[in-house]
């Protein structure tokens, strides 16, 4: 875990280097202080020398600047590293995101991945400058006081060192404690990110059934819930301070009252009494910012496995060695094809499925609500790789081309259309980053995308909202067909993508397709007979099997389940299903 995230550090070494460094070069100053002090006092002081006192004052003076500037670079390079090193963990994680098949995805909750990037990103971030910064000062610091300490008096500096001991053993237990809560605690974050993203994200739902009371006693409970988490880790956390406070108070008492019978007998000086008294503020004050050290990575940790987690998953998709990067056409074959979500399941989503789909043909694919008929079509583009058997495009299995060649060429409308913030043509152009504006005009008008654009003032420069929410359902859903189209692919996917769309609309579309791109292989998912019965053939799906596969004709005369279909909707007006679910 560990090694994982430390490779994100990259160029922010030398910073990462230079920080412990110069905090070492400030406690070096900052110890030899308090010795000179003593001197001041002893040889200066004592004896009446103002030369002396000039002489060695000056030299504290000088070591005090060198300390400041030691602690202004160290402080410097700190925030550089850490800042640094959290960019690249953010950096790394999204790319590592980016490279997921939706069967990573389906591993991480959305609002999961926007903690780990925000959340838990800047736990690290704060841990990784506190290593660089105290991790380094306090144990130096402490240590260069303790050995100063035992060069002035052995006898006295023994009291730091059975301090230490028991101080050490008493901040062991309140950490060890402490961490146990703060581990509950981040994962916690996720249900409070979850929490707001379900209630901005359907916000008009919300609004809609009257539910804004429990939306926030929603929010409320989840807060609450790292509200009291954190409660009980402060609860150990806050013994750390008196306990340490008792301590050094102890230590200064004991200091003084040993060390005043030491001065009467002449075995100690004043100044080295003075000396001993700031060392052991030095001492006990480093432990104390140890401990808050090892607080605040005890915080960390649960954070550092849960970004671990993001960088170390392994996508399950993923390029061949010597992958093809051209599609000979748009044929498809299924194989004995089984699909299961997870790969260890004995419940199979699809099962035994065998294709011939030709270049160019259009095929219609029809069935119930969880009969697969998406899991099917998500198999061609590898959005999902098959369990068993194989699928064939263009004569060769799709394991074999290069991941964004066979993507490029099998062009996919996803079931829930998604537009970005920007404009109309901003939104085109992520089918084709170099398509021109006679381009994307052509591609809107096959997808009849034209007739509502042309009406809107700012025609193709029209700002789309976040989500699309400035456009109605049916208008997302040819723009996302539009898009689709800029690829130019062999294979367009429809995966019930004119559901919101009006029937004379959709006849529109389907003619333009059959007319304008005749040799591209076009699959259509629908709910409506309507949509899919002059096409070349018809799939009907039943629980993950082909039921039936043949021509509208064909289907009417030997398939029981599509002519009951067929029947009830051009009868009754009905939906593929009863309750009028989707695919």
């Amino acid at each position: 875990m560990i090694r994982t995230l430390l490779k994100e550090v990259k160029e922010y070494k030398a910073a990462s280097i230079a920080t412990p460094i110069f905090m070492i070069l400030e406690v070096l100053f900052e110890t030899l202080i308090p010795f000179l002090m003593a001197s001041i006092i002893d040889k200066g002081v004592n004896t009446g020398d103002i030369h002396h006192i000039y002489k060695v004052g000056g030299i504290m003076i000088v070591a005090a600047f060198l300390g400041l500037l030691a602690g202004m670079a160290g402080g410097r390079y700190g925030a550089k590293a850490s800042t640094g090193f959290a960019k690249n963990l953010r950096n790394a994680m999204f790319d590592r995101i980016q490279t997921y098949s939706f069967a990573n995805i389906d591993h991480f909750s959305t609002a999961g991945l926007v903690t780990r990037l925000t959340t838990d990103v800047t736990n690290v971030q704060n841990s990784y400058q506190m290593m660089l910064r105290m991790m380094m000062r306090a144990p130096a610091s402490m240590v260069c006081a303790m050995v100063m300490a035992f060069a002035i008096n052995a006898r006295l500096a023994s009291i730091y060192l059975v301090a230490v001991l028991i101080l050490g053993i008493i901040l062991f237990f309140i950490i060890r404690h402490a961490t146990a809560y703060f581990q509950q605690a981040f994962p916690k974050y996720d249900a409070l990110n979850e929490s707001v993203q379900e209630n901005v994200s359907a916000i008009r739902v919300v609004k809609a059934y009257v539910r804004e009371e429990e939306e926030t006693s929603k929010f409320k409970r989840a807060s609450k819930n790292i509200y009291d988490i954190f409660v009980k880790a402060e609860k150990n956390v806050i013994w750390n301070a008196p306990i340490m406070m008792f301590t050094v108070y102890t230590c200064i008492i004991l200091i003084s009252w040993f060390g005043a019978k030491m001065i009467v007998v002449d075995s100690l000086t004043t100044g080295e009494l003075m000396s001993l008294l700031a060392y052991c503020m030095n001492i006990l004050m480093s432990l104390m910012m140890l401990s808050m050290v090892f607080v605040m990575i005890s915080m960390s940790m649960a954070s550092m496995r849960r970004i671990a987690e993001v960088l170390d998953e392994k996508t399950d998709i993923h390029n061949p060695e010597h992958p093809v990067y051209e599609v000979a056409d748009g044929s498809i074959t299924f194989k004995n094809v089984d699909f299961s979500y997870k790969k260890d399941s004995a419940e199979k989503v699809l099962k035994d499925i065998n294709l011939e789909i030709r270049s160019g043909e259009t095929i219609g694919i029809i069935g119930g609500t969880g009969s697969a008929k998406t899991s099917l079509v998500n198999l061609i583009s590898r959005l999902y790789d098959v369990t068993d058997g194989e699928i064939l495009v263009g004569g060769k299995n799709v394991k074999e081309y290069d991941l964004e060649v066979l993507r490029n060429q099998v062009s996919v409308v996803l079931q829930k259309n998604v537009l970005f913030t920007g404009s109309i043509l901003d939104n085109l152009r992520w089918g084709d980053k170099e398509a021109t504006d006679e381009e994307c005009i052509q591609a809107c008008k096959l997808a009849c995308a034209d007739e509502f654009i042309e009406r809107f003032p700012d025609k193709y420069n029209t700002h789309i909202e976040q989500g699309g929410n400035n456009v109605s359902g049916g208008q997302k859903q040819r723009l996302c067909i539009a898009r689709a189209l800029l690829k130019k692919p062999k294979i367009l996917i429809l995966d019930d993508s004119t559901s919101a769309v009006d029937t004379a609309t959709d006849a529109k579309i389907r003619r333009a397709f059959r007319e304008e791109i005749p040799d591209t292989t076009k699959l259509i998912i629908a709910q409506r007979v309507s949509s899919v019965q002059d096409a070349d053939r018809i799939i009907v799906m039943d629980e993950g099997k082909i039921h039936g596969f043949g021509t509208h004709d064909e289907l009417l005369a030997s398939d029981e389940i599509y002519r009951e279909v067929y029947e009830s909707q051009t009868q009754g007006g009905g939906d593929f299903d009863e309750n009028g679910g989707e695919a």
